[in-house]
């Protein structure tokens, strides 16, 4: 599982259309989308994309909801990615930090 701490950009994932575009949905539906919302907000990712992947698998999806799923799967994907660059970055900042303490 990735978790990734830090200063991750908060709302880096508009949640806003995959909500909007389940309003209707069956229970079970929209209680996947709940907990795809709430995943991304508390940064967790890799939860979200499970969920995402869930909702993707369903054959009942419109054609909205289909590119809302894909919009923001695309978004947590970006995220994700933003995020592991920023830990690389920190890391390598921190390995240059030491070398330069050490005595030569």
């Amino acid at each position: 599982m990735l978790a990734f701490a830090g200063c991750a950009q908060k709302n880096a994932v508009n949640t806003a259309p995959l909500e909007n575009s389940f309003k209707s949905a069956e229970p079970a539906t929209s209680s996947v989308v709940d907990k795809t919302v709430a995943a991304i907000k508390s940064s967790d990712y890799a939860g979200a994309m499970a969920q995402l992947q869930n909702l993707a698998g369903n054959a009942k999806l419109t054609p909205e909801q289909q590119q809302a799923v894909r919009d923001v799967i695309a978004q947590v994907q970006k995220a994700i990615s933003d995020a592991a660059s920023k830990v690389a970055s920190g890391a390598g900042k921190s390995v240059d930090d030491l070398k330069k303490s050490l005595p030569k």
